[in-house]
């Protein structure tokens, strides 16, 4: 007979009928298996730390969302955010359900191209684009969304050279009652820059103005601002149907959707406080069809939605270092993943979950990473069951901006594994190893040798 782990004691005042503010004991419920893989046999086989992506449920997601758009509105395409995940396995998830790619930069560009996109799908967005950037998107025939004015007459200008008109979409911002406004990027709707670009554009005869954009925030919590957003949007669509007898054939809405993570500072759970797909949905598509739009010129909806389609979709698995006692008295457990990989820590209350059975004692702890920084902090404040040194975690909701995001800080950086639609683990990039550091790296001769 397996010996069961010793427990110390623990005396806890309780308070009859009151919650406490970090919720109930849904936070430690122990994660064994991932899709059917068991956690500890991902970590022997692929090592600690590692990050795992379900197809299945990135499957489910999109299609879910897919569903509750084309409920509401006839025409939507899906473009997905590569700068959200761009890993190429995930990507091309996204790519065999029908969504289309939408990037911020020249490398993520040529990431779509290479993954079979045709250039006519990929929607090129960002404040900076290059000459050459432009030009190789004229070249493929890709919608460009102008992000200011100095884009627009430069484009003009490579449009005039090559005798084209390529095709382009204005990037807008807005008031929609949420601040600080993102207002940084684009022509403002308000003080009339976006109307101006508009009839820039229309004037000068060498650009194709096909579409409308605007992305009005991260995590955005209010569907209510995407229906003011639309109205705006439609108005702006309208405005330019009036003066010049043409239609945009697309609206963009961007992105921003919030997933089930849970912001710090929050008094609730993302998984009760964030609102459902179908709420954004009802809003967008509500104030589209409500704007006065001829059935057969209602444009597209676009969508350039990435965390709310991954994020839940992804976790990270990791192992406990040690554990130790703060000079104040708190639990401190040091696991082996920290901020470098884990960049959302910042801003997110990361669910976290044992790996293996546990007992009835649970303690109020702080979750370090390894790093040799004091901001390496996974959680700031956690109940959970005591842990030891070698016992295994899963943390949720990590799909969204880590792998992206992280960067090779004091530890390199895990092994991503996907597990396919039958259960199987394939890795989809490879644990990184000092080579990977260091290629690209050019040592001058005159420092290659010296003494100590």
């Amino acid at each position: 007979m397996e010996k069961k782990q010793y427990e110390r004691p623990i005396i806890k005042s309780l308070n009859q009928g009151l919650m406490n503010k970090f919720g109930s004991r849904t936070e430690y419920t122990p994660m064994t298996h991932i899709d059917g893989c068991a956690v500890k046999d991902l970590l022997e086989e692929y090592g600690s730390p590692l990050f795992v992506m379900s197809e299945r449920k990135i499957r489910d997601n999109y299609r879910n969302t897919k569903r509750i758009f084309e409920t509401r509105y006839p025409k939507v395409q899906f473009a997905w955010s590569y700068k959200t995940n761009y890993l190429n396995a995930v990507c091309n998830v996204f790519h065999q359900e029908g969504s289309w790619g939408e990037v911020v930069s020249r490398f993520e560009y040529e990431k779509a191209l290479n993954n079979g996109v045709p250039g006519n799908k990929i929607l090129f967005n960002g404040p900076d684009k290059t000459d050459d950037d432009l030009r190789a998107a004229i070249k493929n025939d890709s919608p460009i969304h102008i992000d200011h004015l100095d884009e627009l007459y430069r484009l003009t200008e490579i449009a005039t050279e090559l005798n084209v008109n390529p095709r382009v979409a204005i990037r807008v911002n807005m008031d929609t009652g949420i601040y600080p406004m993102w207002d940084r990027f684009g022509f403002n709707y308000e003080n009339g820059q976006a109307w101006d670009a508009v009839n820039k554009i229309m004037a000068n005869g060498k650009l194709k103005l096909v579409g409308l954009h605007c992305h009005i925030g991260t995590f955005m919590l209010a569907p209510n601002a995407y229906g003011i957003a639309a109205t705006k949007m439609a108005d702006l669509a309208k405005s330019i149907k009036n003066r010049y007898n043409k239609m945009v054939s697309y609206i963009d809405m961007g992105g921003g959707f919030a997933s089930k993570n849970t912001l710090k500072g929050s008094y609730g759970l993302g998984a009760d406080s964030v609102p459902e797909i179908s709420q954004y949905a009802e809003a967008i598509c509500s104030a589209l069809l409500n704007a006065g739009f001829d059935n057969d010129e209602l444009p597209y909806l676009y969508l350039e939605t990435g965390r709310a389609l991954i994020d839940d979709a992804g976790f990270l698995l990791g192992s406990v270092i040690s554990n130790k006692r703060l000079s104040d008295g708190r639990r401190a457990t040091i696991l082996d993943f920290g901020v470098n990989i884990m960049f959302t820590s910042f801003w997110y209350d990361h669910k976290i979950s044992p790996a293996q059975e546990f007992g009835q004692h649970t303690e109020d702890s702080v979750l370090y990473g390894p790093l040799c920084m004091n901001i390496d902090v996974i959680r700031e404040n956690v109940t959970l069951p005591p842990l030891k040194a070698g016992d295994q975690v899963v943390v949720h909701t990590v799909g969204a901006y880590n792998i992206t995001q992280s960067m090779q800080f004091i530890a390199l950086r895990p092994a991503v594994v996907m597990i396919d639609m039958k259960g199987e683990p394939h890795v989809i990039k490879t644990k990184e190893v000092l080579e990977t550091l260091e290629k690209g790296e050019v040592l001058p001769d005159y420092l290659s040798k010296f003494s100590l």
